[in-house]
C-alpha cells in the first residue's frame, strides 16, 4: 500500500458525506472539509508559529555566537544547540506541519482524479476513493454541474482550462494567483515581525536559509496549483486563508501575553513607596522646644 494514497479512501468518504450533507455542492464540501483538515492540524500550525517567534527572538544571541565561535565551527555547532535547548526552540519545527500535510496533498490528488473508467465508463477510476453508488460518484460519472464552482472544474487542472479558451482559463489563473498570494502574505505576516524584533540587526545564516525556503514555497505552491486539478487548488487557497488567519490570532495571543507579562515584572520590581508624612518630624518638634525655652 503506497503510505502517500493511504488517506484517499478515507478522506473520499468524508468528502461523499459533506456532499450528500451540503445541497450538492462539489466546492462547498472541498471547502468545509478543508477547515476540517485545518482544525485538526491547529495544535501543528500553533507549534510551527511559536517555533518561528521563538527563533526570531534569540537572534540576536546566536548572531553574537557566530560572531564570538566564527573560527571554530565545532565549538559553534555547540553553543547553538545548548542555546536552542535552554529556550526551547527546534529548527525543524517551522517545517513538521508542511512535511505531514505532504500526504494529504497526495491524498487529495488522488481523490480529485477521480473519472470515469476507460474500460468501463460506469464505473469510477480508482474504484476505491469514492463510494460507489452515492451521489457523488453518480455526479462524477454523469459529468454533472454540481461537480463545478464559481466557473471552476474541480477535475480539471488550470492549464487544461486554458487549452479551451480564457472564459476557462481566467477563473483558473485568479484561483492560482489567490494561491500564491495567500502563501507570501503567511512569509510576511512572519517575516514582519522578524524585522521589528531584531530593531534592524543582521539575521543569523539559518534565519536567512529559513526565509529563503519560505519565499521558494509560494511558488512551487503556484507551480503544482498550475498543474493539479482545481479541486486541489481550491484546498490550498482556502487552507492558505485560514492558516492567515490562525497565525493572525496566534500573534495577537501571543503579544498580550507578553505585554501582561512586561507589566506584571514591571510592577513587582517598582520601588517600594515611603510612607508619606502626616505630621511634623520628632527632631522639628525638639528645635522649637529648645527655642521656647531660651
Amino acid at each position: 500500500m503506497n503510505p502517500f494514497t493511504v488517506l484517499a479512501p478515507p478522506l473520499g468518504q468524508a468528502l461523499t458525506w459533506l456532499y450528500d450533507i451540503w445541497p450538492n455542492n462539489y466546492g462547498v464540501a472541498i471547502m468545509i472539509l478543508t477547515l476540517i483538515v485545518s482544525l485538526l492540524l491547529f495544535p501543528l500550525t500553533l507549534k510551527q508559529t511559536r517555533s518561528m517567534k521563538a527563533m526570531q527572538e534569540i537572534q540576536p544571541e546566536m548572531k553574537a555566537l557566530q560572531k564570538e565561535y566564527k573560527d571554530d565551527r565545532e565549538e559553534l555547532n555547540k553553543q547553538m544547540m545548548a542555546l536552542y535547548q535552554e529556550r526551547g526552540v527546534n529548527p525543524a519545527a517551522g517545517c513538521l506541519p508542511l512535511i505531514l500535510q505532504m500526504p494529504i496533498w497526495f491524498a487529495l490528488y488522488r481523490v480529485f482524479r477521480v473519472k470515469p473508467s476507460e474500460a468501463d465508463p460506469t464505473v469510477l477510476d480508482p474504484s476505491d476513493v469514492i463510494p460507489a453508488g452515492s451521489n457523488l460518484a453518480e455526479a462524477l460519472l454523469n459529468d454533472d454541474s454540481s461537480i463545478s464552482f464559481l466557473s471552476l472544474d474541480m477535475l480539471q487542472s488550470p492549464s487544461e482550462a486554458m487549452s479551451e479558451g480564457l472564459s476557462a482559463g481566467i477563473p483558473a489563473i485568479l484561483l492560482v494567483l489567490v494561491i500564491v498570494a495567500t502563501s507570501y502574505y503567511q512569509v510576511y505576516q512572519t517575516t514582519r515581525r522578524n524585522k521589528a524584533n531584531n530593531n534592524g540587526q543582521a539575521e543569523s545564516k539559518q534565519a536567512q536559509q529559513m526565509q529563503m525556503i519560505t519565499k521558494i514555497m509560494p511558488l512551487f505552491m503556484g507551480f503544482i496549483s498550475w498543474t493539479f486539478p482545481m479541486g486541489l487548488g481550491l484546498y490550498f487557497a482556502v487552507s492558505n486563508g485560514f492558516r492567515v488567519a490562525q497565525q493572525a490570532v496566534i500573534f495577537r495571543l501571543d503579544e498580550n501575553d507578553d505585554g501582561k507579562g512586561a507589566k506584571s515584572v514591571k510592577g513587582d520590581l517598582a520601588p517600594p513607596e515611603e510612607p508619606k508624612s502626616s505630621g511634623p518630624s520628632p527632631h522639628a518638634s525638639k528645635k522649637r522646644n529648645r527655642r521656647r525655652r531660651k
